[in-house]
């Protein structure tokens, strides 16, 4: 933790559904407490555009969301990280770096709504749905006694919220 602030890092495929939309929760509920950040192993040239259209209705912050790749917060030099979640079973499966800080590190199965098919309602429902289901992950996560449990006990916590809710 840097200056009473949580780092958080949240990794997709493409960063350009789930991982903008975690990154964009966290850092309006997080009220400064917390700082998200996104990257992804493959990034997306843009972000999805139904993402951009339900960010902006949701009244989440926009500034500096863009995909990028992880490496930029592995590399020499870069700020410690308290958290990193990956979003997606593919980037979970990934060797993934040593991440500067040590953060605890958890797998939050969330489905990615850039695969479903159908009708534009059907898909804007998809997404909607993915991001209603980080909304109440996130909450849940904010309000976790951290100053009151020891590194075992939080990685535990934090590993069962991602067990058990299903975004």
């Amino acid at each position: 933790m840097q200056d009473g602030t949580y780092r958080v890092l949240f990794l997709s495929r493409r960063n350009s559904a789930r991982s903008i939309m975690a990154e964009a929760i966290l850092n309006k509920i997080g009220k400064g407490h917390f700082e998200a950040m996104s990257a992804a192993v493959d990034p997306a040239p843009v972000i999805e555009p139904t993402v951009l259209e339900l960010l902006r209705i949701a009244d989440y912050p926009l500034e500096n969301i863009t995909p990028r790749h992880f490496g930029a917060f592995a590399d020499v030099g870069a700020a410690d990280l308290d958290f990193v979640f990956t979003l997606s079973d593919t980037v979970a499966g990934e060797a993934l770096p040593d991440w500067p800080g040590l953060p605890i590190t958890s797998h939050w199965r969330c489905p990615d709504p850039i695969l479903v098919k159908g009708e534009v309602w059907e898909r804007k429902q998809a997404f909607t749905q993915v991001l209603t289901g980080l909304e109440r992950r996130l909450n849940i996560f904010i309000n976790l006694p951290f100053a009151s449990l020891d590194r075992m006990s939080l990685q535990n916590q934090i590993r069962g919220l991602g067990e058990s809710q299903e975004v």
